[in-house]
This record gives structure tokens, C-alpha cells and sequence, in this order.
């Protein structure tokens, strides 16, 4: 019956409804952080790499170790693959990198595009302080730019947090068309500058302050409850990020997913899929893909349904239970009991 309702609906949402939506949506109350002392300048390793291309490579290849410690070794060795770093035999990797075209042409969109990181230095600072607003404790990580060789838009590691600029240059780079296999269209369109402060927090709350344990309940339920609690991190800590860039959607995805919630959430129930551990079958409503195959007509379902779901439900608990501190929701590990006290009812949209 859902299916056949979500196929036969049709949506009559006005860019400027869609707008309202968001508007309405990502206007969270926002706490005043502005005397934490933290100030994020993201260091430019990028060009500091490309020092060792016009000075004393040997010379230079120290210095850059002495400043930027084991990011050095883990770029030397981990991602661009030259060797190990107390083996100077890296240095001919290098000079091949250098004498490189692709190399140049990379350089000069990077320098295109960041002649400085200034908007996102300001985005982060903001970002990292509602970060310690929230959890006092928490050890910030140094913020390196560098090139990944289009293998990832972040990295973390010991004390650091990476960002490929490679990977944040536009949607329309010339580059991204010839890794479409890589990163498909649906993909690479949010490889843009304004993406960057999202992203780095996602992986942030992700990777370092709260990664998925690989033991536990398997459930679709426990999996949407997490990543709407990380949803709900960002919501807090990029309160002026809209939902869609959060999220990774278009415009047109969020308000789908607006339109059909009781819909979205019936077929959840419908189809008994909260209490469902299968991998295999679950990992549709969780994973990137360009829309959710079976809902919808005209491939129109957004992806992540249980992703977006999980993150109202979060939400509406938070709403609900407001003496709840954002550091107990990140603690809790019942998704059964926020799903309970949230009372997740979502009505159809008129």
C-alpha cells in the first residue's frame, strides 16, 4: 500500500516551499561561543609540499617533518605511497610526482580555487568551539589542506584531521568527469568549498568522538538512532549549515523527504524493518546511492531514508526532553529508548 502511494502521490512543493522548509529547519537555538579561545587556522601543507619541489629536497623534506610530525610520514607513506620516510630513496617518488603535469594542473586549480582558506578557517573555529562548548575535554585536532590524489576528501590521524582540497574544488572540475567510477555525478556534486566545515565535523563525530562499534545491536533501529545522533552533533555544532548540505542531499531530496515522512516511516514499520539485522537488506536505507530503488516514482525517493529518519526521531527526543545535554544523547546507547520517549509520529504533509 505505501509503495503504491508514494508512486502515485504526486508533489507539488514550490522551490520557495522547499526554501521555507529549510529555513524553518536549520535555525536550531544557538548557543554563544564566541569568548572560547579557539582559533582554527588550517595549515597549508599543500604548498609546503610543493617547497620540496623548488628547495633542497633533503633540507626541505626534514624541515617539513620537524613541522608537521607524523602527518609527514603518514602522507609520505600512507597516502601518496613513496616509501618510507627514513629511506631518502622517497625522494626520486617525489621528483616524479613533481615532473608530473597532472601534478601542475592539480596545483594551479587548488591555488584557483583556495587562494586562502579564510571562509572555512572562520567556519571551523566556529564549529570547534561549540565543539568544546559542549564537551570542555575534548583535544582539538591541527587541520592540514592537502592534495589526497582524489582518495579521500578527509583523513584523521594522531592529533590531526586532514582535508583533500583535491576533492572540494566545485562540481563542475575538470577533473571529476575521468573518476566518475570513483565518485559517481551524485557524488561529486558535493565536492564544494562549501562542504568542507560539514564534512570535517562529520568525520570528526564519526571517526574520533563517537565511531560505530562493530559489536552490539545490529538493527536497522540502533543504526538510524546513531547516525541521527550525528546527524543531531551537527545540527549543533554547524547550526547556520543548511539540512541539505549536512546531509548530502539536493533541495529537491530534503523536501521529498518532508513531504513523505509518515510515508517513509510507515514502510519502515510495514515492511518490519526496525528489528532487521540483515546487512545485506538493511544497508539500502543507510548507504550513498542516488535514490532509494522501490519508493518513489521516477527514481525521485531520496537515499539514506534511515539515516534522515533516525535524525527526526533524534531530534523530536531532543525537543521533548530538553534537561538532556548533548553529551548524555551522544552516551546513550538504547536506540529502543529514544525511539520510546521521542514518540515518533510523523503526520502527512497537506
Amino acid at each position: 500500500m505505501m509503495r503504491y502511494y508514494l508512486k502515485t502521490r504526486l508533489v507539488y512543493l514550490s522551490f520557495a516551499v522547499a526554501l521555507i522548509f529549510t529555513a524553518c529547519n536549520n535555525s536550531p537555538k544557538k548557543v554563544d561561543v564566541s569568548n572560547i579561545p579557539v582559533d582554527v587556522k588550517i595549515e597549508r601543507f599543500d604548498r609546503d609540499f610543493d617547497s620540496l619541489r623548488i628547495k633542497p629536497m633533503a633540507q626541505q623534506a626534514a624541515f617539513l617533518q620537524q613541522k608537521y610530525g607524523v602527518f609527514y610520514i603518514d602522507f609520505i607513506e600512507k597516502i601518496l605511497k613513496a616509501g618510507a620516510v627514513n629511506d631518502t630513496s622517497y625522494f626520486k617518488t617525489l621528483r616524479e610526482v613533481f615532473a608530473g603535469k597532472a601534478y601542475m594542473d592539480l596545483k594551479h586549480d587548488v591555488d584557483s580555487v583556495y587562494k586562502n582558506l579564510d571562509t572555512q578557517d572562520a567556519e571551523l573555529t566556529d564549529a570547534f568551539r561549540r565543539i568544546k562548548y559542549y564537551f570542555p575535554q575534548k583535544r582539538l585536532p591541527r587541520v592540514y589542506a592537502y592534495f589526497s590524489g582524489f582518495q579521500a576528501q578527509t583523513s584523521i590521524g594522531n592529533g590531526y584531521y586532514g582535508i583533500g582540497l583535491d576533492l572540494f574544488l566545485g562540481r563542475n572540475s575538470r577533473f571529476y568527469p575521468a573518476l566518475i567510477e570513483n565518485f559517481p555525478m551524485y557524488i561529486s556534486r558535493r565536492f564544494t568549498p562549501e562542504n568542507i566545515a560539514p564534512r570535517v565535523l562529520e568525520g570528526i563525530a564519526r571517526e574520533d568522538m563517537f565511531p560505530e562499534t562493530d559489536g552490539g545491536d545490529q538493527t536497522l533501529l540502533a543504526k538510524m538512532i546513531y547516525n541521527g545522533k550525528i546527524m543531531y552533533f551537527m545540527d549543533k555544532t554547524l547550526p547556520d549549515v543548511a539540512d541539505s548540505t549536512k546531509i548530502g542531499y539536493t533541495t529537491k531530496q530534503e523536501a521529498w523527504c518532508r513531504d513523505y515522512k509518515a510515508e517513509i516511516w510507515s514502510f519502515f514499520l510495514e515492511e518490519n524493518l526496525l528489528y532487521d539485522s540483515d546487512f545485506q537488506k538493511i544497508q539500502r536505507y543507510l548507504n550513498e546511492a542516488p535514490f532509494t530503488p522501490g519508493l518513489g516514482q521516477d527514481n525521485e525517493a531520496a537515499p539514506k531514508l534511515a539515516v534522515w529518519t533516525g535524525w527526526q526521531i533524534v531530534r523530536q527526543y531532543m525537543e521533548k526532553h530538553p534537561d538532556v545535554t548533548l553529551a548524555q544523547l551522544m552516551a546513550e546507547k538504547d536506540a529502543q529508548k529514544i525511539l520510546n520517549a521521542a514518540k515518533y509520529r510523523p503526520k502527512r504533509e497537506e
